[in-house]
């Protein structure tokens, strides 16, 4: 059953960019956000929450994904989503945030774990444009969402 919460529909729209850092000043964690809100109201489409990519950050941030979607289910809005994440996260300085979010943005798919770079060398030509090839993991998703 559909949760009363506010959410994207995923079938028809694209969660936020990996690049985002509206919430808690974390890549990753916005579409996070977007696609577990999504899951929870039945809109999620062909998107997955907690998969490889949410599994990364929620990592870094040393929370749990049943902690964070049971939050989430609260119907919190960005804000509230925002101090949860800084009051349960791991104590990280926010040097350390922005030194993760550009290890994250530069990272190269040939620095991914063997089995995402043989799942990527089948998916990168099956669903993004020939004339627009990702030089680093985020671009999949942004060239594929029609962001860049």
């Amino acid at each position: 059953m559909p949760m009363d919460i506010t959410s994207l529909d995923l079938t028809k729209e694209f969660p936020r960019s990996p690049r985002d850092i509206s919430i808690a000043g974390y890549v990753v964690a916005a579409r996070c956000v977007d696609k577990c809100r999504a899951v929870l109201a039945e809109t999620n489409g062909e998107y997955h929450s907690s998969c490889p990519l949410d599994e990364v950050w929620l990592n870094f941030a040393g929370i749990k994904y049943s902690a964070f979607k049971k939050f989430i289910a609260t119907g919190a809005d960005d804000e509230a989503v925002s101090k949860w994440i800084t009051k349960k996260a791991k104590q990280k300085s926010h040097g350390a945030v922005v030194k993760w979010n550009n290890k994250m943005r530069d990272t190269q798919i040939s620095s991914m774990p063997m089995k995402l770079q043989k799942f990527l060398e089948d998916y990168i030509p099956a669903n993004l444009p020939e004339n627009k090839p990702p030089y680093v993991w985020f671009d999949i998703y942004d060239i594929e969402e029609k962001r860049i």
